[in-house]
């Protein structure tokens, strides 16, 4: 039986739950500046308990296209991770890392090969930094799957962890993260334990 109810979340809960989202996205972008070797300033990450119908209406609607990296997860915390792109941001990362210029006539084009293998290294980095942090904060043993990389409207991928998680819950930790103007990059971490997985974390933090 588990203690926590998401849909009637206590505010220590959710400001714990809410710090962790905001440790984990700093330690991302961290990871991320040191990636393309920038200056990267991060705005205060919003941080959301929200249903899976509700996310794609945050990032525009059901039809925006989006890059998106998905992780399971195992060991004391069980369940999902997601780090979503609108594509010309990840099109604007991805021009970083290999320090080429990008312009609206490549607005449309599909990725290559190499900018895809670019886009996993980028997820496999930023989405380890997240989980690093988590576990260095909470003590706990936190193993994730190798990233699958999709590139395909905001609903037809949000559905995968809305089948995989509606039996357990429809709520999910949404951390949206935007970051200086100069860098045209807005990212999503979404975080997605198993209920049991919250208790564990909010235990593991006294909580």
């Amino acid at each position: 039986m588990t203690r926590i109810d998401l849909d009637n979340m206590d505010s220590v809960q959710f400001d714990v739950l809410k710090e962790l989202g905001n440790i984990g996205a700093g330690n991302a972008t961290t990871a991320l500046a040191k990636l393309i070797n920038a200056k990267i300033d991060m705005k205060v990450p919003k941080v959301e308990l929200l249903g899976f119908s509700d996310i794609a209406k945050v990032m525009g609607s059901e039809e925006t296209v989006m890059v998106g990296i998905l992780l399971m997860l195992e060991g004391d915390v069980n369940g999902m991770m997601m780090f979503l792109l609108e594509v010309e941001s990840a099109r604007n990362l991805v021009g970083k890392l290999m320090g080429i210029e990008t312009n609206s006539d490549d607005e449309g084009k599909e990725f290559d090969s190499i900018q895809l293998s670019a886009l996993n290294e980028i997820g496999n980095i930023i989405t380890g930094a997240y989980l690093s942090a988590l576990s260095d904060l909470t003590r706990l043993k936190i193993i994730s799957s190798v990233p699958s990389l999709q590139i395909d409207m905001a609903a037809a991928i949000l559905s995968i962890p809305a089948i995989e998680f509606s039996k357990i819950g429809d709520k999910v930790l949404l951390i949206e993260t935007r970051f200086d103007d100069e860098t045209a990059i807005d990212g999503y971490f979404i975080l997605i334990p198993e209920l049991e997985s919250y208790d564990v974390i909010l235990n593991s933090l006294g909580v």
